[in-house]
């Protein structure tokens, strides 16, 4: 039997996410699988007795690589927190325009396909889409001074998540990114509304103390 610190479970598991998103949890067999992670039949079902087994692993390792290979350069690269946010949605598109529209979001693909039917997996799939809010949200929370008085950033990271989601489905159903870049055109022009609010607050209270 393989050694249990092997990189085997590793590769899996990567072979594993690549399959899921580019063709699908029901389309993809465990044999696939194996075959492109390089490893024998029997290795894979040491590490996962179970389809779900390794389903629910790929939903665990999704969580723990949001931050270093979707996140961490472009937080890096953007100092402004708002700005971080629209480079993330251009992140998106330019996964749509390097893939010819074939790799959607990972974790939204699955829940239409196995929400209804694997809780657990359910579970999984809501903790992705938290752990992905609670970095979007802090974003906002950076800029609270920016925005007008009781905004709340959790709504605004969930706003941007449904804007997201939305866009990246329409623009692989009709293969054109005119739909995603309108959806992100019309985000952005509400957030620029918030900011211009926020703005204008924030004038009329430095010229009330003026006057105060």
């Amino acid at each position: 039997m393989p050694p249990a610190n092997s990189d085997t479970r590793e590769r899996l598991i990567a072979a594993a996410m690549e399959l899921f998103v580019l063709q699908g949890y029901a389309a993809t067999g465990l044999a696939q699988i194996a075959r492109k992670a390089g490893v024998l039949p029997g290795s894979l079902y040491y590490f996962f007795p179970t389809k779900q087994d390794l389903l629910l692993a790929t939903l665990e390792k999704r969580k723990e690589l949001l931050w270093p290979e979707v996140l961490e350069q472009i937080w890096n690269d953007c100092e402004d927190p708002i700005e971080r946010v629209f480079a993330l949605l251009k992140g998106y598109r330019h996964m749509l325009e390097m893939t010819d529209f074939a790799h959607g979001c990972p974790i939204g693909n699955l829940v239409v396909e196995v929400a209804e039917t694997q809780p657990d997996a359910r579970r999984l799939l809501v903790q992705n889409f938290d752990n992905w809010l609670d970095h979007v949200a802090r974003c906002f929370e950076d800029a609270q001074v920016r925005l007008p008085r009781g905004t709340e950033a959790r709504r605004l990271a969930t706003f941007v998540l449904i804007t997201m989601e939305g866009a990246v489905m329409l623009a692989r159903a009709y293969r054109d990114f005119a739909v995603y870049d309108t959806a992100v055109h019309e985000l952005r022009d509400y957030v620029e509304r918030l900011l211009a609010d926020g703005a204008v607050e924030a004038q009329t209270k430095k010229t009330g103390r003026k006057h105060a």
